[in-house]
């Protein structure tokens, strides 16, 4: 009776739910606070209970329960256990429950940490997540339910998707998930704002960390993403403008936009508009990936496709989540006005300004080339593949903008500022980048292979970036040190500053990275026998053997390749494994990392009946580990802007002074 707990638990947390959603926003608009004051014993429920059934359906995979339809799809008796925790939420159904988890455990993480804000208001946050719940919880009962029984059961499940038997799938989708259904809390703070008509700066105060925490859990999940794209699926990119790996990217952009404008909203007073539509946009993204990934309606790597019945159910879902929301936005909008007061036309919000503007259109052009081919099918039967040429030509002028314009929003002041200023305090960094960039044009197929326009564009970028991030902190670290009080002032501070300039400081050497790995790799597809050897970019690589080799759940032939480069040689061992449960061919690749450079060797198909001739993929990646440092470092730069005591200030102070501060706008 394992399953059917695990099915109560999930009536008991809709029912749990249907009360989060009703009876504190009731509560909050009629002035019952006996009603207000159960919104956060009932998140704290509604956790525990969605924590219970999701624990139930990893012990039906831990104990390969094969009556249970999800579990003998998605499990094998040979399969380690460590990817039957992978499988728990590898399949349609036990990801929606993920996502369900993750979306009640931010609910009780809000209802945790705001216990210095208004009740009525923190009631109707929790209410707004407890009416996502709602119906999250009846799609999982009616169309998804992960604890269907098998009547007869399996004897033996059909194992999990051997893409997926990687040990970084155990963490990215929780990761990624975190950081999708995190964008419903600063979602349910606008709506909330919304609701009471409390639209001034304080709800947008409130819910920056929370902004944070979510981009910076989407940040480590697309990170974690990539490289599994890059490690696993053996093509040997990081980023294939996948729709799927869109749907995610999308709330990333219009996140990003929205913790800049949220900062301008919280400081200034401005961009209230802004912030609330960037809020409910960047949910609504996150519920269309949602759809775009479990209706169907998409052919990828990534995608479950299911029957339209769950499809039509996630379409109305999003209709009326987002149609709900900009009717809010909409009856509200004049009360929201710009506030701020004016701001010239060079100044800190004019930057932030157009950075909302650049990402904002960026997502949009994202979206256009992720739906268009869909549209195109079913309006007229046609089917395209929108792919990287079109992503490059719309999406990059965008954001390389906005990549620019990065060192001088960091410097600029608030209201006014003057390009004598700016020029003052970037001229070192300008230096610095045009050196560079004049090195890299002289020296330009002198010293290695040519590198093209693009390419020397997307490095100067990424220099600026750099060298931008490092004046700023020179130009407020430097007086101190000429004082004689450097450690002094750079205990001072704040929390909020490093993970700034951690952050711009992982965009420019993202940037770097992408523009060096994709514009001097070398690759090469060929054939070669066992003896053979095959030159690329001054690597040689000799075919040395094949051995037969064993997993746990799958049979394997082993390459053995001697690597020479220079007076350095090593040996590389990638794989052709079959799972014996689906009789899937995956291709292993072997990858020599370094921080200069990644050697990449995966196997293709063998081209004889002995198997002694192969088809194999060679390439040669620079600098691919900065790609993942840059990444890496704009999720910390969150991390370190969420120890920032000034985001604690709304829990520190006294219930009556939060509330005065509500009124600092027009309602």
């Amino acid at each position: 009776m394992i399953a059917e707990l695990g099915v109560f638990s999930m009536v008991l947390s809709l029912i749990v739910a249907a009360l989060l959603a009703c009876l504190p926003l009731a509560g909050a608009q009629l002035g019952i606070r006996s009603w207000v004051a159960l919104a956060r014993p009932a998140a704290a429920l509604h956790c525990l209970l969605s924590l219970l059934s999701i624990a139930i359906l990893t012990w039906c995979f831990r104990v390969g329960d094969f009556s249970v339809l999800y579990v003998a799809a998605n499990s094998h008796s040979e399969l380690p256990m460590v990817y039957k925790l992978t499988a728990v939420w590898g399949g349609h159904e036990g990801s929606m429950l993920l996502w369900q988890v993750m979306l009640a455990c931010w609910t009780l993480a809000v209802a945790w940490r705001s216990r210095a804000l208004p009740p009525e208001f923190v009631a109707r946050v929790l209410a707004v997540l407890g009416w996502i719940s709602v119906g999250l919880l009846l799609f999982l009962l009616f169309l998804s339910n992960p604890f269907t029984r098998l009547v007869p059961a399996a004897l033996e499940g059909k194992d999990l998707n051997p893409l997926l038997q990687d040990p970084g799938m155990v963490v990215h989708p929780p990761l990624l998930y975190m950081g999708y259904v995190g964008f419903a809390v600063p979602f349910a703070f606008a709506l909330a704002a919304l609701i009471s008509g409390e639209l001034g700066a304080a709800w947008a105060r409130w819910s920056r960390s929370w902004t944070l925490a979510a981009w910076g859990f989407l940040t480590l999940g697309i990170l974690l993403g990539s490289a599994w794209a890059y490690y696993v699926l053996g093509w040997g990119g990081w980023w294939f403008w996948d729709p799927v790996e869109n749907a995610s990217f999308m709330p990333w952009l219009l996140g990003t936009a929205l913790l800049h404008s949220l900062i301008v909203t919280d400081q200034r007073g401005a961009f209230r508009s802004w912030s609330a539509l960037l809020a409910i946009c960047a949910f609504s993204l996150c519920l269309l990936g949602t759809f775009l990934v479990r209706s169907g309606v998409l052919t990828s790597v990534h995608a479950f496709a299911v029957d339209p019945g769950r499809g039509l159910f996630i379409l109305c879902f999003i209709v009326a989540v987002v149609g709900t929301s900009l009717w809010l936005f909409a009856w509200r909008a004049a009360a929201l006005g710009q506030g701020g007061g004016q701001f010239g036309l060079l100044s800190r919000e004019t930057l932030l300004l157009v950075n909302n503007v650049l990402f904002s259109a960026a997502a949009l052009a994202v979206l256009i080339g992720t739906l268009y081919p869909l549209a195109l099918d079913v309006l007229r039967d046609e089917k395209i593949s929108v792919g990287p040429p079109y992503f490059q030509a719309v999406f990059l002028p965008l954001v390389l903008p906005a990549v620019a314009l990065m060192a001088l929003g960091a410097v600029a002041r608030w209201k006014l500022s003057t390009w004598a200023e700016i020029w003052r305090r970037l001229r070192a960094a300008l230096a610095w980048t045009v050196v560079c960039a004049v090195v890299l044009v002289l020296s330009n197929g002198r010293l290695g292979p040519r590198i093209s326009p693009a390419t020397l564009l997307g490095v100067t970028l990424g220099l600026w970036c750099v060298f931008g991030t490092l004046a700023h902190a020179w130009q407020r670290l430097a007086p101190g040190w000429r004082e004689g009080q450097g450690w002094q002032r750079l205990a001072r501070q704040p929390w909020g500053w490093w993970g700034m300039l951690m952050a711009h400081a992982g965009v420019g050497i993202f940037v770097l990275a992408v523009s060096l790995a994709d514009g001097l790799e070398s690759k090469r597809e060929t054939s070669v026998a066992q003896g053979e050897t095959v030159e690329l970019a001054g690597y040689r690589f000799r075919f040395d053997s094949l051995a037969p080799a064993a997993g746990p759940n799958y049979d394997a032939q082993r390459a053995q390749f001697s690597v020479r480069h220079g007076d350095e040689e090593w040996l590389m061992f990638p794989e052709k494994r079959v799972f014996r449960a689906q009789t899937m061919g995956l291709s292993q690749a072997a990858i020599d990392s370094g921080w200069t450079r990644d050697v990449f060797v995966a196997l293709g198909e063998p081209l004889d009946e002995a198997g002694r001739s192969w088809s194999v993929r060679l390439q040669i990646k620079p600098f691919m580990d900065w790609i993942w440092l840059g990444t890496l470092m704009m999720a910390l730069g969150a991390g370190l802007s969420l120890m920032d005591a000034r985001f604690r200030v709304a829990r520190q102070r006294a219930p009556r002074r939060a509330a005065a501060a509500l009124q600092e706008g027009p309602a």
